[in-house]
């Protein structure tokens, strides 16, 4: 599972057992959904701090892929490319 669906589902899940615990107090039903998103944030930042570390550093590590890739297409597109990508070839004689 990815680091970016374990921690929305985490905050979800936060969302949601605040909510439920705010549910027996006798207020508004705005004001309640208030103060679930608030206290959920504030939950989350210290109880899913390792996914939300995790998460962020796939981002940056898909990010870096993606730099080092346009990069190494701009210079294949430029003619600079030391060694180009080969495609595998075939043989028609060899048995599948």
């Amino acid at each position: 599972m990815s680091a970016a669906l374990k921690y929305t589902l985490g905050r979800i899940g936060l969302f949601v057992a605040v909510l439920a615990a705010l549910w027996l107090v006798d207020v508004d039903v705005f004001l309640k959904l208030i103060l679930a998103l608030a206290f959920s944030a504030a939950l989350s930042f210290l109880l899913l701090r390792g996914w939300r570390d995790e998460m962020a550093q796939e981002m940056a590590d898909a990010a870096e892929r993606r730099r080092t890739e346009k990069e190494r297409l701009r210079s294949a597109l430029a003619g600079e490319d030391q060694n180009p990508p080969t495609t595998p070839t075939e043989d028609p004689d060899s048995p599948r």
